[in-house]
């Protein structure tokens, strides 16, 4: 049986609110930047993430209230991430690279295996290279600084991908996960945040290349 509070539910809407706003943050501030496909990617990516985040929420909050259990909100929630955060990299990575592959989506098809270590696989190395990116660009921008933020962001998220194989039907590992991944998300909004003060939606890429 799991242990879930009402408050607990409605902490774990913070870290997805935070995803969501730096999401849109970086969708307006890298569209020019991006060609359809790699934005297509990055913004399908992003909308998996953050409604996968959401929907086990609320499936948090369905259950401490008492209304009911339902499972399949939870069940989706490693699958539906996973490829969320696979897609986002590969867009984002793509805007650096300009190199376009249909096949790239395609290989990120729900695997038929069981567990969920290959989700939380996917999940890493979606992160690993949007993390990337942003320190790329952090760098490119002449703010070594917040590679730190990102880097921050980053561990957080490997220690979620730890905490994952944990007993969460205890109330004790929600709320040191929750906490992790408040941290990690909010690291994530202001790094992104501090991106866009300092003019990432003006930074042109492609020009900078062309030199």
């Amino acid at each position: 049986m799991n242990d879930f509070s009402v408050s607990m539910a409605l902490v774990d809407f913070i870290p997805v609110l935070f995803f969501a706003i730096a999401a849109v943050i970086l969708q307006r501030d890298l569209y020019n930047k991006m060609s359809k496909g790699a934005f297509a990617l990055f913004a399908a990516g992003t909308i998996n993430v953050t409604c996968a985040g959401a929907l086990k929420a609320i499936w948090k909050l369905l259950y401490a209230l008492g209304v009911c259990d339902f499972e399949a909100l939870n069940a989706m929630f490693f699958p539906v991430q996973s490829i969320g955060f696979l897609l986002a990299g590969i867009g984002i990575l793509a805007m650096l690279t300009h190199k376009q592959s249909k096949s790239a989506a395609l290989a990120v098809a729900p695997p038929v295996f069981s567990g969920t270590f290959v989700f939380v696989g996917l999940m890493v190395a979606g992160l690993g290279i949007m993390d990337a990116v942003l320190c790329i660009l952090a760098g490119k921008l002449k703010k070594p600084a917040l590679i730190a933020i990102f880097v921050l962001s980053f561990v957080c998220s490997l220690c979620m991908g730890y905490l994952s194989s944990q007993n969460f039907a205890e109330a004790s590992m929600n709320w040191i996960a929750e906490g992790v991944n408040v941290i990690g998300q909010g690291t994530l909004l202001l790094g992104v945040c501090l991106l866009h003060k300092n003019g990432l939606a003006d930074y042109k890429i492609r020009e900078e290349k062309a030199e």
